[in-house]
């Protein structure tokens, strides 16, 4: 067995601001290098942890597996695999969780999980779990030890009826052993501090870790927007449009918009940021830097 990593509670509780990145595990050969080379590119940076994505049903499970102990073997990243409920039963679940725990991995993002491709509405295993707040309580009651974040939706779930509605699910997920939050992407910080007041206000106690996209595009941004239901900004959209056609200058439009984003929420309080950077280490650098000689970032 490897010896466990850093719970990012611990992290979370030092004082200083959290910076952390999202992958995905690669499909294809030339996917893998270039997720490898951002890896390579990114730990000069010195990220807090990363994160791996678990593909809908399970579907990349070995890759989440082999590409989270690759990143942690190469360049001593520490990796907090992702873990949904699509496609298991109790037992697949718990065989999982022991492999991780073989890996060494001591953090996990807990969550329900999209459904299969070619399936619109989620239907739980048989003998499975329907809802991120049990595979929560699940792991919280066989496996204590694992340090446990879950989603949180700014702007609501897609799925759900009402922000209050969404908030009530959190705030049970949160009560059955969530270590922290960390949010949804989102273009308008006001959404983020709304949300953040409204737990609170509810006894959500755990940080809340904000979730930001660097765009690339205006088109991407809008794919993204259609999926996850956020608000594209008038100034966003503005300065993607004015720079649509080249894409390096809308790269670094996006890059500017984050930049500023995530300097106000450092300031104002933010315990730490996760960059949602699809694999791609150029944009998620230009910002590091940026937040650097700002004085926010101080690696």
């Amino acid at each position: 067995m490897n010896k466990p990593g850093r719970a990012i509670s611990d992290m979370l509780s030092a004082g200083e601001p959290v910076f952390s990145v999202e992958f995905y595990p690669p499909k294809t050969e030339e996917g893998a290098r270039q997720m490898l080379r951002t890896a390579k590119a990114l730990s000069a940076y010195q990220p807090d942890f990363v994160s791996i994505t678990y593909g809908a049903g399970g579907s990349t499970r070995e890759r989440t597996l082999e590409y989270g102990e690759l990143m942690r073997d190469l360049f001593h990243f520490e990796v907090m695999p992702h873990l949904t409920c699509v496609g298991h039963s109790r037992d697949e679940l718990a065989a999982i969780l022991e492999r991780f725990q073989q890996a060494g991995f001591r953090n996990i993002m807990t969550l329900r999980g999209d459904p299969p491709k070619g399936q619109t509405d989620f239907q739980p295993h048989p003998d499975g779990l329907r809802y991120a707040s049990e595979l929560v309580r699940f792991i919280r009651e066989r496996f204590p030890h694992f340090c446990l974040g879950v989603a949180g939706y700014p702007e609501k779930h897609p799925e759900s009826p009402s922000l209050e509605s969404d908030l009530d699910h959190l705030q049970h997920k949160a009560a059955q052993g969530a270590d922290f939050i960390t949010t949804q992407l989102f273009f308008d910080n006001a959404d983020y501090f709304a949300f953040v007041e409204k737990c609170r206000a509810r006894g959500i106690h755990q940080p809340i870790v904000p979730g930001i996209l660097p765009a690339l595009s205006l088109d991407q941004v809008k794919k993204f927007c259609g999926f996850c239901q956020a608000k594209l900004p008038e100034g966003l959209m503005s300065k993607l449009e004015a720079a649509q056609g080249d894409e390096e200058a809308e790269r670094q439009a996006g890059v500017e918009w984050a930049h500023m984003q995530v300097k106000h929420l450092l300031e104002a309080g933010a315990p730490g940021v996760h960059l949602y950077i699809l694999n791609r280490s150029d944009s998620a650098i230009d910002l590091v830097q940026a937040l650097h000689a700002d004085g926010v970032i101080k690696r």
